[in-house]
């Protein structure tokens, strides 16, 4: 490998991303050096770049969607080789000693490490990762696929299996975004009787074409009312970052339905305790999953045909790319690529 690396780097809080030249580092113990093949960006990169996570130094590299193969192993690693293709996600290294992690929880691990806060991110050319935090890639899932799905696919594949729906069962999807789109695709997939919720009549063409049945445009629709009218959700997973557009939505709530939440709504989420107690529903939210969940939802991808609808650029055009993401430009994700 050469001496040198490229890697996009913040340098303060809300800075600007820069594509520079890095010393190319060595995994130590327990650790795996990787090359990056490719790297989603994710809504959640926004907090991260704009220091709000504690643990967070700068100048710092984003990017924990990492889809990319084994390039060098520290001491002791055993369970990775050379080339092996693999795959982080927001979590991505955990202590393996805690009362969570001994208990199968992992993703819950007071020390669970998540890139571009723990260490440098994957917005560069190659990474040094905790081995515990990889991820098998299967055959059949490119990587700019894998990268998406280490991440927001996963989030939703898990919200869904985990939850109280059932094949059958009405769901909903609430935002059409990055998370949004492939929680659609996954619960089609699953058997669920499928509800996209976003806003706009643009949104319903592609609401439909990745698998909803039915489309609630929430500019001109009262959503809780529309859900109800359907016989009422037994999920809705909260993809939007609108507090409002989530707090309005648990109406919609059938008889123990439950909402999850995903997205990161920057003020409070409001609702009477009458909206809960009646019909005995549950807010919750969910963080990731574990590697080895990460591997069940590459699998169920490949299996099913989930794929997420992204648009690959080059490195390089990685402040270009953060930009269109936050000013709503993405197709649905937007992935880096190495280009080199």
């Amino acid at each position: 490998m050469s001496a040198h690396f490229r890697a996009v780097q913040v340098s303060e809080p809300g800075g600007d991303l820069v594509l520079t030249q890095i010393d190319a580092p060595e995994p130590g113990a327990g650790q795996v050096r990787v090359a990056v093949e490719a790297c989603g960006i994710c809504h959640s990169d926004v907090p991260i770049i704009a220091g709000y996570l504690p643990g967070t130094t700068f100048p710092m590299t984003p990017g924990h969607e990492i889809a990319d193969r084994v390039d060098a192993v520290g001491a002791g690693v055993e369970e990775w080789q050379e080339g092996d293709r693999v795959a982080l996600g927001y979590i991505a290294g955990t202590c393996g000693h805690c009362d969570a992690c001994r208990d199968g929880d992992s993703i819950n691990c007071p020390e669970a490490k998540t890139p571009g806060v723990s260490y440098p991110g994957g917005f560069a050319d190659t990474v040094v990762v905790p081995a515990n935090g990889l991820s098998r890639i299967p055959e059949g899932l490119a990587a700019p696929d894998a990268a998406a799905l280490a991440c927001a696919g996963l989030t939703a594949f898990n919200a869904f299996r985990n939850s109280a729906a059932r094949p059958g069962d009405l769901v909903a999807v609430l935002g059409l975004g990055g998370v949004g789109h492939l929680g659609v695709q996954t619960a089609a997939a699953m058997g669920f009787v499928t509800v996209a919720i976003a806003r706009g009549p643009q949104k319903a063409g592609p609401a439909r074409d990745v698998g909803a049945d039915h489309y609630i445009d929430s500019e001109t629709q009262d959503v809780a009312q529309s859900l109800r009218e359907l016989g009422g959700a037994k999920v809705i997973l909260a993809t939007a970052t609108s507090a409002e557009a989530i707090s309005s939505a648990v109406g919609g709530l059938g008889r123990r339905g439950e909402l999850i939440i995903v997205g990161l709504p920057q003020d409070n989420l409001t609702f009477g305790a009458l909206d809960l107690i009646f019909g005995t529903k549950r807010v919750y939210g969910i963080i990731s999953g574990t590697p080895l969940d990460r591997e069940e939802a590459f699998r169920f991808a490949v299996s099913s045909g989930i794929r997420p609808w992204s648009e690959e650029v080059p490195l390089e055009d990685a402040a270009t790319a953060y930009a269109r993401m936050l000013a709503g430009e993405a197709p649905f994700r937007m992935v880096l690529t190495a280009g080199r």
